[in-house]
């Protein structure tokens, strides 16, 4: 049987499925004005986009009075998120799968962070809810729990990725302020203890707006460098209120860490100070000054334990030439008791005598020339050493080490720091002479 042609609102209803949102249909020419008009869901499911889309109430901490709470069998919390002064109200719902058992009581004041949506089935707005805190906690706490809980889910505070640092690093980049004391005291330590390591700033702004992709930034231009690649990065800044520090908490911060391809030493405030970047990190440091003693080994620790060595390997030698004696003298008085005395066998016992005092003459010169080559190459590690040699270590007012003279100015101050001392002197003018 043929359908019925529509009708009254069957008619409206199949012409409004033609109709494009942002292109409402034209009225036929000569026909009376026809109000447009759209189905419930089209409608809710638009608002619900539109709500989606704002970015402001998709993360958002809402402060406000519990109301009219209801907890469901299941496990799920309904209630009214109330503010006293205004008389304002939000639905919010806390799911199970979120609220984990937490205890929320009638009459509470609470901070919760969620996302705005529409429920289709009433058209009502409500507060999706993924945190629920006390007010004493605050906001700063309540969004660093929340952040520590996703990225530790996302492993990104596994110690089995956290990679060991350089024993003896060339280069080191900082990320910090240019004009902080940080800087400065890094520069100090590092100069002070281990001169053969030079430093490369990564500037970054360490607090306000923008300061976390600045931080973020200047870790990335690290990793991207293809001369002179540190072989570590100090992510550093001195102490202040959470607030001075709540960059090095921030998201973009704790990924760029995540991501770098050098491992990573985080140094933020003072030694109570604990950030999510110290988290990420290949190694937390209390202090900056800190980072810089544990990125760098000290020169008289080193020169100390090679002379260590060097005294160890010394003993081994002489207790192994101490044990072959004896043996030797062992094998003759063997060799004595043992043989014949007829003038024949008194000869052979001579030769064979001789030819193992011989080989013995040959193992004590291997074992000398051994002893010999590790000296030198003890010897060749020590900075000292090369200092002795008549080598200085030139360094410029700021006391970084100059390796070029093309680096150097007439009339530039220095110090030249030899193996019994430092000398202050001026430079004059630059010879850039090349073999030719």
């Amino acid at each position: 049987m043929p359908k019925r042609p529509p009708t009254g609102f069957n008619i409206r209803r199949a012409q409004q499925s033609q109709i494009d949102w942002d292109k409402p249909a034209a009225d036929a020419p000569g026909s009376s004005p026809t109000p447009q008009s759209r189905p419930v869901g089209e409608v809710a499911r638009h608002i619900r986009t539109q709500l989606k889309a704002d970015p402001q109430l998709n993360d958002v901490w809402i402060e406000g009075e519990v109301r009219s709470l209801n907890r469901s069998g299941a496990g799920h919390y309904y209630f009214d998120l109330a503010d006293s002064d205004t008389d304002a109200a939000l639905a919010c719902a806390f799911f199970r799968r979120e609220n984990r058992g937490m205890a929320v009581q009638q009459g509470d004041q609470v901070l919760v962070h969620g996302s705005a949506d529409l429920y289709l089935a009433r058209g009502s707005l409500q507060i999706i809810v993924d945190d629920l805190r006390p007010i004493g906690e605050g906001v700063l706490q309540a969004e660093f729990e929340r952040l520590f809980r996703n990225l530790d889910a996302e492993g990104l505070f596994s110690p089995d990725r956290k990679r060991p640092l350089p024993p003896y690093p060339k280069r080191i980049g900082v990320v910090t302020s240019p004009s902080g004391a940080v800087w400065h005291d890094i520069q100090q330590v590092v100069t002070r203890r281990w001169p053969l390591t030079s430093l490369i700033l990564s500037p970054s702004l360490t607090q306000g707006a923008g300061a976390a992709e600045s931080i973020a930034t200047g870790i990335q231009r690290l990793n991207l460098l293809t001369i002179d690649e540190p072989d570590l990065i100090i992510v550093a800044r001195g102490g202040g209120s959470p607030e001075d520090l709540w960059a090095y908490n921030e998201e973009p911060v704790a990924r760029a860490i995540f991501a770098s391809d050098i491992p990573v030493i985080s140094a933020v405030g003072h030694e109570t100070d604990v950030s999510i970047a110290d988290h990420v990190a290949d190694r937390r440091a209390p202090t900056p000054s800190a980072a810089a003693e544990i990125a760098v080994p000290d020169r008289a620790e080193e020169a100390a334990r090679i002379a260590g060595l060097r005294q160890a390997v010394d003993q081994i030698v002489d207790n192994r030439i101490v044990d072959l004696t004896q043996r030797s003298l062992l094998h003759r008085e063997r060799l004595e008791r043992s043989a014949p005395h007829p003038p024949t066998m008194r000869i052979e016992v001579n030769r064979q005598q001789q030819h193992l005092d011989q080989a013995i003459e040959r193992r004590f010169a291997l074992w000398r020339a051994g002893q010999t080559a590790r000296d030198s190459r003890l010897s060749a590690l020590n900075p000292q050493a090369t200092l002795q040699r008549g080598y200085a270590i030139v360094s410029d007012a700021d006391g970084q080490v100059v390796a070029s003279a093309a680096a150097l100015n007439p009339d530039q101050d220095i110090t030249l720091q030899f193996a019994d001392g430092r000398v202050a002197a001026t430079t004059t003018n630059r010879d850039d002479q090349h073999d030719r």
